[in-house]
């Protein structure tokens, strides 16, 4: 296996676990090195821009920032690091995830964040990984491997529909 980058997980809340939990399925998935942090960028963010501003130089390629509500994390993030920032808007009891997507998804030039739709944590990941794969060869062949596992499925899937309703004609 190639020397490979940590991907940052970066909650703002604990309540943010289940959608979080999704990417860190993925990763697990491709053996991706990973390590989670609650850090609100309200809350503390002083130690939020802290550990974005280590960020490199403690080993991480990607940081996933996941938040709801004002969902300002990533972009907190994104201010004080080069890396790659993937945002991920958390559902909330309100707005239904719109007011963390405009807030994730809305960042002024110059500070670009990557943003998934709401509660995307499987495509985050899975975002993660490709940007990892762009100079880790046997990443990019698991990734193959993968879509070309899902397009079967898709296939699969496809033909048991048919069959089915072929036959309640």
């Amino acid at each position: 296996m190639e020397n490979r980058g940590k991907v940052g997980i970066v909650m703002g809340s604990a309540s943010d676990l289940p959608v979080a939990e999704k990417a860190v399925a993925v990763l697990r998935d491709f053996s991706v090195p990973y390590e989670v942090h609650v850090l609100s960028a309200h809350r503390c963010a002083q130690e939020a821009r802290e550990f974005a501003l280590r960020a490199r130089e403690s080993g991480f390629f990607v940081l996933i920032a996941f938040a709801g509500m004002a969902a300002h994390l990533a972009g907190a993030l994104a201010a004080a690091t080069t890396l790659p920032v993937i945002g991920v808007p958390c559902k909330g009891a309100v707005l239904e995830g719109m007011d963390a997507l405009l807030s994730t998804v809305m960042m002024p030039p110059g500070i670009p964040v990557a943003t998934v739709g709401v509660d995307g944590g499987k495509n985050a990941a899975l975002l993660a990984v490709q940007m990892l794969a762009m100079t880790d060869g046997e990443l990019a062949q698991k990734l193959a491997a993968d879509r070309e596992a899902m397009r079967a499925k898709a296939l699969r899937d496809g033909e048991t529909v048919r069959e089915k309703l072929e036959k309640e004609l």
